[in-house]
């Protein structure tokens, strides 16, 4: 995984609530076991019309709008427990998903992808949203290691949680495998010390 310590983006409103991992990646497109590829076909039925033709009206469409962060709406990644829909986000660009509430299975699958999500205050996020809207050219900061989201130039930011270990994983860009290698002498000094 690529280190996370700062983002400063620009993003995109996804003004919808309940958004499932089913809308995010449709269950048609999960014949790969590759995570590559998954990002053409992120909400691909919001994106697109029935005969392939871009929908216009969809926010990703929109070119005033632009990021590696995904504003959503409350209740974000529900439904089943794919994995294929962190990868479809995180294939498409974004690094980062913001939302009042995360589906705990998304949450887990997000964060060992690379994908950092953010869960701030109902409050926060309508005001969040609605900046964005107003102002495209709008620039979030994500900064994890402080555990802060903030709108550059203004006196906008919030406090998020995060796991102390997988805020480890994301700011050194491990996986499970990785955080355990970097780990091997506290782990043979710890057996040295077992009796058995």
């Amino acid at each position: 995984m690529e280190k996370f310590t700062t983002l400063q983006s620009r993003a995109i409103p996804l003004q919808i609530e309940n958004v499932d991992t089913d809308q995010i990646i449709p269950a048609r497109f999960l014949k790969a076991t590759d995570r590559k590829g998954f990002g053409d076909n992120v909400f691909r039925d919001w994106r697109y019309h029935k005969d392939g033709s871009p929908n216009s009206d969809f926010v990703l469409n929109n070119s005033k709008y632009s990021g590696s962060i995904l504003v959503a709406g409350d209740n974000f990644g529900c439904g089943s427990s794919r994995e294929h829909a962190a990868w479809a986000i995180t294939d498409f660009g974004f690094k980062v998903v913001v939302s009042s509430f995360f589906a705990d299975i998304f949450k887990g699958n997000a964060l060992n992808n690379g994908l950092l999500p953010v869960q701030v205050s109902e409050t926060f996020l309508k005001t969040l949203l609605t900046q964005i809207e107003n102002y495209p050219e709008t620039t979030i900061e994500v900064n994890l290691e402080s555990q802060t989201i903030s709108v550059k130039g203004l006196d906008i930011s919030a406090h998020f949680d995060i796991d102390s270990y997988k805020k480890t994983c994301m700011i050194n860009g491990y996986d499970d495998i990785d955080y355990l290698v970097n780990n091997i002498k506290l782990i043979e000094a710890f057996e040295a010390e077992k009796t058995y």
